[in-house]
């Protein structure tokens, strides 16, 4: 629940630490602007606060792991709702507006997470999960879209560590195997979740494992 509050809350002050520029240059997400990232940020708030208004009374399905579809074709763009990300983040035409709405948004999302019970069963997506799960699994959600935000734009900081530190446990669960101790917490999301390829020595260390990169969460 901590974590989820110090990865969000360091994720909303990148952004609202942005020149205007910036939001027009391409993020870390295939595809994607800055401004399109930071609009998917305020629909994942969105969903933030509707799940943890949303209880269940049925059994636990998943946790903060299970809780990610994985696949291994990286987004192409044409997914109805990828492309309706893009048109509504172009609809805002002033970056200031649309860091307004994040931040608006956003903090709400906080408080909710902050207040939220973390025992309490919530639905979500056919899945049902405790809150303190749900918040967990979206820690990762932040870390990778952390990282995405500042890609190409090397004056944002990054994440706090404790974040990728978390996101690469999850990675390695749902690898079944840990990833090379000579690679940074950080190279690992990179390179597991195909935001860059691996090195030729990155390859041979991680040998048999990179047949199966990557790892497409959703």
């Amino acid at each position: 629940m901590d974590l989820f509050s110090r990865t969000w809350a360091a994720l909303r002050a990148a952004v609202a630490s942005l020149n205007d520029e910036d939001f027009a240059k391409p993020s870390g997400c295939r595809g994607w602007l800055v401004r399109d990232l930071v609009c998917h940020l305020v629909i994942d708030a969105q969903d933030v606060l509707i799940t943890l208004v949303t209880p269940a009374s049925s059994a636990v399905t998943h946790d903060s792991v299970t809780y990610w579809a994985v696949g291994s074709e990286a987004p192409t763009g044409d997914d109805p709702l990828d492309a309706l990300i893009v048109r509504l983040a172009a609809a805002y035409e002033d970056p200031a507006l649309l860091k307004f709405h994040l931040d608006d948004v956003g903090s709400a999302a906080g408080r909710a997470a902050d207040l939220a019970d973390p025992g309490t069963r919530v639905r979500t997506q056919d899945m049902v999960l405790t809150a303190g799960d749900y918040l967990s699994a979206y820690v990762l959600e932040w870390t990778l879209h952390h990282l995405d935000l500042a890609a190409h734009l090397p004056s944002v900081p990054g994440p706090p560590p404790e974040g990728p530190a978390r996101t690469r446990t999850v990675l390695e669960e749902i690898a079944g195997t840990a990833f090379p101790a000579s690679f940074s917490d950080t190279d690992v999301l990179l390179v597991a979740t195909g935001r860059r390829p691996p090195t030729a020595a990155e390859a041979t260390a991680l040998g048999e494992l990179t047949a199966r990169l990557p790892f497409v969460l959703g």
